[in-house]
């Protein structure tokens, strides 16, 4: 069953829409965090960002920036926030890969507020459980 996100690719859901290239497009989240909320798909269907084929991650990844600097001058050079909740445990609700462009302001609420701290030798561990994939 197509997303949501499929959906108003396909023109059958209406967008506020910002940017949009044959790969790509953006629009104005309708449940903001902050005024100027933009999100970035592409149009290809996927759950995940490892998902979609590199020469669409490298578009995608040309229009985000494109995105978020025209969503910063929009507001004065505003700071802004990438987001991407990569599966379910990580807050993904639309099953479609999509970034998060959020304008910043002075005094806005600030991610990574909780911070852990490794046990001894636990980062070389970590880092070389990680280098395993590559």
């Amino acid at each position: 069953m197509a997303s949501i996100f499929t959906k108003i690719v396909q023109g059958e859901i209406p967008c506020e829409k910002v940017f949009e290239t044959d790969s790509e497009l953006a629009f104005l989240d309708i449940m903001p965090n902050e005024i100027g909320h933009t999100l970035v798909i592409p149009k290809l269907e996927v759950l995940r960002l490892e998902d979609l084929p590199q020469s669409h991650a490298i578009s995608l990844m040309c229009s985000l920036q494109k995105v978020a600097k025209a969503v910063s001058l929009a507001f004065d050079g505003i700071d802004y926030n990438l987001i991407l909740n990569n599966g379910a445990n990580a807050g993904q609700v639309v099953e479609h890969i999509h970034f998060h462009v959020i304008p910043r302001s002075e005094g806005s609420p600030r991610p990574f507020q909780k911070h852990i701290q490794y046990a001894d030798r636990e980062m070389q561990k970590i880092g070389a459980r990680i280098r395993n994939y590559f």
